[in-house]
């Protein structure tokens, strides 16, 4: 199970970390992504640090602290059940598989983590 829960959290660490730098830098595919879902560019730099700020709190979980790494994972299964109520919301079904995905690692690594 420890084994499990290492490679799971190490690639949401990853996947998070990758996607908080592109929505930093604001990269082509997000910004055509949030305005499909209709997410203003000005919120960009906050969902990035959100993002990056899981990703971290994942990290420190890992290397010793569990009770940050069981919020952070919380902290992110609840923001990627925000971004597919977005694509929901403006029936973007296309693109909800970026943000399923980030959501069932996040769920993943909340349930190891327990």
């Amino acid at each position: 199970m420890l084994t499990a829960h290492v490679l799971v959290t190490s690639t949401t660490i990853l996947l998070n970390a990758g996607i908080a730098v592109a929505d930093l830098a604001k990269a082509k595919f997000v910004l055509a992504n949030s305005a499909a879902v209709q997410v203003p560019e000005s919120w960009l730099p906050m969902l990035g640090s959100l993002k990056a700020a899981g990703a971290l709190g994942l990290l420190l979980g890992l290397l010793g602290v569990p009770l940050i790494g069981v919020a952070a994972a919380v902290g992110l299964v609840l923001f990627f059940i925000g971004a597919v109520i977005a694509h929901v919301r403006v029936g973007e079904y296309l693109t909800i598989v970026g943000p399923g995905l980030f959501l069932a690692f996040a769920v993943a690594t909340l349930v190891l983590a327990l």
